[in-house]
């Protein structure tokens, strides 16, 4: 089969989907086409605006969507939109069309035949479906259409959901599936996962089962919405919006859709009757209270009678909206202080209390139910967890979870508590095998019911997952491991909360750099947590100020640049591998690497203007060095210098890595962003093997950093007092963006000087220790260290 390049998509349907796909599409680099019905009525010589209205303002709503479709404003340049009735034609220009319509077998049977009249041979066509069976789509089509044709099942939102099913009909040519999956990894950025063509297809079968028996066990103890949410949330590693805030955000009807339909054609499925919809449940439809899309659902927004604005819960008994309660759980409570997801889930299903009822009763049905859907949806386990963590934002997968409650142990549990396993369960048992997974050499296996033997996870050399490496720890403190990641290159990890970066962390970074020198190619500095850093531990900086034991802060302060200049002038190369929040110093340390492979979904900036203080960790000084690099550039003095300053005095964030390019936080031809964040940490080690073959060489440091004094320093501060006379700033923005504008034009000299990183770093560490002292830095961070928040604008 000749090499397969997708360089235009073209995308039928233009809802919510459609036009989300087009624009995750377009994210990546590619034209596309997208489609949809004219207007109904319209004139004979309506005009293409016209003719187009329905497609164009789709596509406007979803770029002004919050969370935004798009990596960058600028994606919208890559999409062109049309209608069925004039453009069907343009389809032959492209390689991959996906069907996005209507959920009707027959309207999208009737976009297939117009489909077939124009699309070239061996052009990829598939279907976006959640329900109707693949195979029914493909029935009466021509055979070449048939042997390209198969279901691509988005989640919604595309950009931010990271699963893709790719499901083939027995008509799918094996090399087009062979295809799709590494595409979708590899340029999309997706978890792909092969299921079959069975109702639901994995994620939805086992999502809704899961939903569907929570409803069932709240009823059987009497739990009410509020206490379920706090228990199916982040403290079993499960999304912030657990189960009934997702019923809502997903929509209602669709979650009974997908129940009703599991029960209608699954009729062998041993636990169809979890899908029956309860009394309470069927009333919700009736009254249209379908979640975020009618305004009500589990929860309603209101207005109280002073104007504030609060969030009410149904009361599934009475069906009435009534003020929230926080429930309280003392297996809970005494649990949350666990950091490690493992321990905290082992402590939550062991304990006494009702909430440990609760969680036996549902890991016991959800166990059950997956060990009885291998082989039906898929033939090997772990892409059932693959689906949920990629589908469903599972921190584990259900699997995976067995393995950690225990197999052999949770098992008995089970058949003691009347719930059945499927036969393979009690074979793989008894054959002494006792885990689903197992690690070995840093590479991970799964138990196959074929071969009734381990086999290795295919395509896992891709994906460097730090913590199978624990058998190669180099050295450790109470906050980081270092790793022997193989062929020379070491991987360090910290796993703190939110990761924020304490005096372990420094010690954890210095120590590394110090070990690889001595014997290594390298280090990469990534984690596998939610995010990479949410910055410094501002907790331990708001107690030395408060004791004003400022030559402690100022100690600190030292100690944090001298580590970020350890990064950058170090022997060996040092690539950073970011994702999620990288904030404050989680940016500061990506700014002095020498290389940053960065996930699509990033988060960075220099945020420390929200707590009142400056970046101190050289952020500033490297944002100074990176300005008057581009001034030699050509770049007007005072613009760039100002751009800069913007950036850091507003506390702007990046919304995605393609963004940070923009802000001059990565840089063009150094730095680059991995779509798939599993694939960052295996792209960080290879680049640090090839800067090491390449003869990497210490930077030398810099001397010649050009300053503008008071030339750029009487404009800065007419428009920081201009901001102040308008009210868009506060007395206190003003002292902090003072401070900052005088380190950033190398203080109050009196002609453009060239000065070094050093005299940067030290003005940079007096403004940062001076506003330490400020009432008001000090109000800010109790504030956020109350609420928990990271420093975001």
């Amino acid at each position: 089969m000749a090499k397969r390049i997708i360089k235009k998509v073209a995308v039928l349907g233009s809802g919510v989907m459609g036009s989300r796909i087009a624009a995750h599409f377009a994210g990546i680099g590619l034209p596309v086409l997208l489609l949809d019905i004219m207007p109904k009525d319209l004139s004979a010589g309506a005009k293409p605006a016209e003719r187009n209205k329905i497609v164009n303002d789709a596509l406007t709503a979803a770029i002004k969507s919050n969370p935004s479709p798009v990596y960058h404003k600028d994606v919208i340049k890559k999409i062109t939109t049309g209608n069925f009735t004039d453009n069907m034609k343009d389809l032959a220009d492209a390689d991959w069309i996906i069907e996005v319509v209507v959920e009707r077998l027959d309207v999208k049977r009737s976009v297939f035949t117009e489909v077939e009249k124009y699309r070239k041979p061996g052009t990829l066509i598939t279907s976006n479906t959640s329900g109707i069976p693949i195979h029914m789509m493909a029935e009466g089509r021509s055979e070449d259409f048939k042997k390209h044709f198969c279901g691509t099942h988005f989640f919604n939102p595309p950009r931010y959901l990271r699963l893709l099913e790719i499901i083939p009909t027995p008509f799918t040519d094996p090399e087009v599936v062979d295809f799709l999956l590494e595409y979708g990894d590899l340029f999309l950025g997706k978890t792909t996962v092969l299921a079959k063509d069975t109702p639901a297809f994995i994620a939805n079968r086992v999502g809704v089962f899961g939903i569907m028996a929570i409803m069932n066990s709240m009823e059987k103890l009497q739990l009410s919405v509020d206490e379920v949410d706090a228990l199916t949330g982040p403290i079993i590693g499960r999304p912030k919006s657990a189960t009934f805030r997702t019923a809502d955000v997903v929509g209602i009807d669709t979650l009974v859709k997908v129940a009703k339909g599991v029960a209608e054609n699954c009729p062998q499925d041993e636990a169809k009757a979890i899908f029956e919809i309860p009394a309470w449940l069927e009333k919700m439809i009736a009254n249209n209270w379908l979640g975020d899309k009618t305004g009500q659902g589990f929860f309603k927004k209101i207005k109280s009678a002073d104007g504030a604005k609060d969030i009410q819960v149904l009361n599934l008994q009475t069906l009435e909206y009534e003020p929230r309660k926080k429930p309280k759980f003392a297996s809970v409570d005494a649990a949350k202080p666990i950091e490690d997801l493992n321990s905290r889930l082992k402590a939550l299903v062991a304990a006494p209390d009702k909430a440990g009822e609760f969680y036996r009763q549902f890991h016991y049905a959800l166990f059950s139910y997956i060990s009885n859907r291998v082989p039906e949806i898929s033939d090997e386990l772990y892409r059932v967890d693959d689906a949920m963590m990629a589908g469903f934002g599972w921190e584990i997968g259900a699997f995976e979870s067995w393995d950690v409650l225990g197999v052999t142990k949770t098992t008995a549990a089970m058949k003691a508590a009347g719930v059945h396993v499927a036969p393979w369960i009690d074979e793989m048992l008894g054959s002494g095998i006792s885990s689903f997974f197992k690690v070995e050499n840093g590479k991970r296996f799964y138990y196959d019911l074929h071969t009734k033997a381990y086999k290795q996870i295919p395509g896992a050399e891709a994906f460097l997952v730090m913590k199978n490496f624990a058998n190669e720890t180099v050295w450790k403190n109470n906050s980081c491991r270092v790793y022997h990641l193989g062929d020379d290159v070491l991987g360090l990890e910290w796993y703190t909360k939110m990761g924020s970066i304490s005096g372990d962390v420094l010690e954890g970074i210095q120590r590394s750099i110090a070990i690889a020198e001595e014997k290594y190619k390298g280090l990469v500095i990534a984690n596998e947590g939610p995010n990479f850093s949410a910055g410094a531990n501002i907790g331990m900086i708001f107690m030395l100020a408060i004791e004003q034991d400022y030559d402690e802060i100022d100690m600190a302060i030292r100690m944090f640049q001298n580590t970020m200049m350890r990064v950058r002038y170090s022997a060996i190369p040092v690539v950073l591998a970011p994702h999620g929040l990288a904030l404050g110093g989680g940016c500061e340390i990506c700014l002095h690497a020498d290389k940053v492979i960065a996930g699509a979904e990033t988060y960075t900036g220099l945020v420390e203007a929200g707590i009142g203080v400056i970046p101190g960790g050289g952020g500033t000084k490297e944002f100074i060095l990176r300005a008057a690099d581009e001034m030699h550039n050509g770049e007007p003095e005072t613009i760039t210098l100002q751009n800069r300053f913007l950036s850091i005095a507003t506390a702007k964030v990046a919304t995605s890595a393609y963004e940070a390019f923009d802000m001059g936080i990565y840089r063009k031809g150094t730095d680059v962003v991995s779509v798939n964040i599993n694939r960052r940490i295996a792209e960080a080690k290879q680049a640090v093997i090839s800067l090491s073959a390449d003869g990497y060489v210490m930077p030398v440091q810099r001397t010649d950093i050009k300053v503008l004094g008071r030339s750029a320093l009487g404009a800065m501060y007419a428009g920081i007092n201009g901001m102040f006379v308008g009210k868009y700033a506060t007395a206190h923005d003003v002292t902090v963006a003072k401070k900052l504008a005088y380190v950033m034009c190398g203080g109050d000299l009196s002609e453009q000087t060239l000065v070094s990183e050093q005299y940067l770093l030290d003005l940079e560490r007096e403004a940062f220790l001076s506003l330490t002292a400020e009432k008001k830095t000090l109000e800010r961070i109790q504030s956020i260290l109350k609420t928990g928040k990271p420093l975001r604008n």
